[in-house]
């Protein structure tokens, strides 16, 4: 089952203009555990390796916890649900405060 902060290739499957694309990286930024894991949807942001200097993409290294082959951005503006079954495999996780600068720009964003 898919947790918060996990990184997950995701097979975002045919994209309408602007939107995420094929397989790719997403971090998975909900629901929390406690809806079970019957629950079919995870909230995810997709990852990008194109450097925006948007101040609304977090900046992800590449490395063994994070299981990205290259530095990636977080592209919090692009937040979806998707059903669990897009979850290709799992890659890894990010740290504390990249889970707090998301967790930050998506409230933002949100104005909630």
């Amino acid at each position: 089952m898919a947790s918060v902060d996990d990184l997950w290739l995701v097979d975002f499957g045919d994209p309408y203009p602007a939107e995420p694309a094929s397989r790719r990286p997403a971090l998975v930024v909900g629901p929390p555990e406690r809806f079970g894991p019957g629950f079919p949807f995870v909230i995810v942001t997709p990852l990008t390796v194109t450097r925006r200097r948007l101040s609304l993409h977090i900046e992800v290294e590449a490395t063994e916890s994070t299981g990205l082959d290259e530095t990636s951005h977080i592209q919090c503006e692009l937040i979806r649900s998707v059903n669990q079954d897009r979850l290709v495999h799992l890659l890894g996780t990010i740290d504390s405060d990249t889970s707090r600068r998301v967790a930050d720009v998506i409230r933002t964003l949100l104005d909630y």
